[in-house]
This record gives structure tokens, sequence and C-alpha cells, in this order.
């Protein structure tokens, strides 16, 4: 972890039930989250990509530290949530240069996407109670 008093720039992204704060130091491209490395974080190869994109994206592969806490829902929500975040944080960095090809891309857009309430008189969100002719 990072407890030097580095100058970083942070950015807090949202997806389903995940919440991330990522803070972006100048580096060589080391990523942390939650004290692991990113491949002891995320064991599938498509979720190391969504979390690298918006630096794919950017060409700022390899130029920054990324340090990441994460909590709530599942791993394809945090990786989502990782990537709101560092596109934010990234946009704090150098507006003109990173804002129109991550807002192209999508990637500062909140995804409004989540889970749809259980209703009452029935078993899920639409699910109805199991129909009986006798």
């Amino acid at each position: 972890m990072y407890t030097s008093k580095k100058a970083y720039q942070y950015g807090t992204g949202r997806r389903k039930k995940s919440v991330a704060s990522v803070r972006v130091y100048e580096g060589t491209g080391k990523i942390t989250i939650n004290g692991r490395d990113i491949d002891d974080y995320f064991g599938l190869e498509t979720l190391k990509l969504i979390v690298r994109q918006p630096m794919a994206l950017t060409e700022t592969v390899g130029k920054f530290d990324l340090v990441i806490k994460v909590l709530g829902g599942g791993v394809s929500g945090q990786a989502g949530a990782i990537r709101h975040g560092l596109a934010r944080a990234l946009v704090k960095i150098d507006a003109e240069a990173y804002k129109a090809t991550l807002k192209k891309a999508g990637l500062l857009t909140r995804d409004p996407r989540m889970k749809e309430r259980k209703k009452y008189g029935l078993k899920g969100a639409r699910r109805a109670p199991q129909f009986s002719k006798r």
C-alpha cells in the first residue's frame, strides 16, 4: 500500500452494487486492488482487460501506478466500477487529452442498470407464483 505523501489523482467508479475508489500515481504500470496484485484479484483475463481498457484507449499503459479499493457486488461489477473510476481519474489528470477519447468509448457514463426490486405478490422482480388449475 502507498502510505507516502506522493501526489495522486482520484476517481470514484460505480457499477451495479460495486463502488471503486481509484488512486492514480506516476509510476510503472503496477495495479493493486484491495492490497493484492490484479493477477491475484481477477482470475479471468476478460476482467483484467476491462480494468485496463481506459489506459489502453488513452495510450497510458505503463505510465501510472493504480491503487484501488473496491467493495460490494461481484467480480464483473467490480471490474466495471474500477474501469469507471479509472476513466474519471484520467480525465482529472489531463482533460483535453483524454476526455474526448474516453467519452466516445462510453467509459465516463455511469451504467444505470441495477437489480430490479422484488414486488409484493410475486416471487421475484417479475416471477409470478406458480399457476395451479386445480
